[in-house]
């Protein structure tokens, strides 16, 4: 009885360990990536080369802190009310997949396409894919930006002569409050600049001017931030962005039942036996050099506490039977 339970004891311990390293192994690979922080406005994009910073914060001018009037502060209401007339500001993109018969050649159209309608072309890749039956195909994608005016008939020239069009979308983002919101805050940046140059211009003291000049600093580049995002949602809205995947026609063609050929079935049976031969030395010598020491090294220290536990418990049991023997003889005696 006891020997049993000293055997599931072990066994116990050797899943408890092999349950552990399992966890180990797939906690250390699956283990989720660090989130990152969702990034800020490009301001490579939008800024250009001359782009200023992040503002940093200034210190305060000690004396003569410039009090702005009334007409700084409602130089946004007064823009805002203004804007209201404008034309909405939408950013329109489309997203479309479509089977061709040369992905290659469809590609260098659509390149020229956007060449001709005023746009340009943002990427474009081709890589290969395989049909059902394992030929190697070639696949497309290009993106292309053309003037916003001419998205439809972009999308219509793209979409004519092709075998199929296998999904279109189009989006639409109207930005035209926030483009406002940017136009009023660089409308009262711009005065707010005015104003602090006139009381720089009138300042006598040397610490005094240093102090506006850096709340001058401030304010431009705040100004050029602003400038920036306007010049990017107006650019966006100008240009519409178009993806396009460009399928083979090849790809799309369903299983067709031919004559039986003998011979071909010789040649993959023959390929495929070829792949299993591959798969199994793969396999035996992962074996040998990888699972066969692992299970080895896991199974030198359990045997070692089997010795032990095992020794052990001879040692006590024999220890039980001598002590028994001892107590007979003194019951005889």
């Amino acid at each position: 009885m006891k020997r049993t339970l000293f055997i599931i004891l072990s066994v116990i311990v050797v899943i408890v360990i092999l349950v552990g390293i399992a966890y180990s192994t797939l906690f250390r690979f699956n283990a989720p990536a660090a989130t990152e922080a969702p990034p800020e406005f490009s301001r490579d994009f939008a800024y250009g080369s001359g782009g200023g910073s992040p503002p940093v914060e200034m210190p305060a001018a000690q004396p003569q802190e410039p009090a702005l009037d009334s007409s700084v502060t409602s130089a946004g209401d007064a823009f805002n009310s203004a804007a209201q007339a404008q034309e909405r500001l939408v950013i329109e993109n489309a997203d479309l997949a479509i089977v061709v018969q040369d992905p290659k050649a469809r590609m260098a159209q659509i390149n020229a396409l956007a060449n001709e309608l005023g746009g340009y072309v943002v990427s474009s890749n081709v890589y290969q894919s395989f049909t059902s039956f394992g030929k190697e195909v070639p696949e497309a994608t290009i993106v292309i930006r053309v003037p916003s005016d001419k998205l439809d008939e972009a999308l219509e020239r793209i979409k004519k002569d092709a075998v199929d069009v296998q999904y279109e979308n189009r989006s639409g983002q109207d930005v035209t409050d926030i483009y406002i919101d940017l136009q009023s805050r660089l409308k009262a940046k711009e005065a707010a600049e005015k104003k602090l140059l006139e009381i720089m211009d009138q300042a006598t003291r040397a610490e005094d001017v240093l102090a506006i000049y850096l709340q001058v600093q401030n304010v431009q580049t705040e100004i050029e931030q602003l400038k920036g995002q306007i010049k990017y949602y107006e650019e966006s809205a100008a240009m519409s962005s178009i993806s396009v995947r460009l399928i083979a026609e090849e790809s799309t063609q369903p299983i067709e039942i031919g004559p039986w050929k003998p011979g071909g079935a010789a040649k993959e049976a023959i390929q495929d036996l070829i792949f299993f031969l591959q798969n199994f030395v793969d396999f035996l010598i992962r074996f040998f050099l990888l699972i066969l020491p692992s299970l080895i090294l896991i199974a030198i220290p359990l045997y070692l506490v089997y010795l032990i536990g095992r020794a052990a418990y001879r040692r006590f049991r024999k220890s039980n039977v001598a002590a028994e023997e001892v107590k007979s003889e003194e019951i005889k005696g």
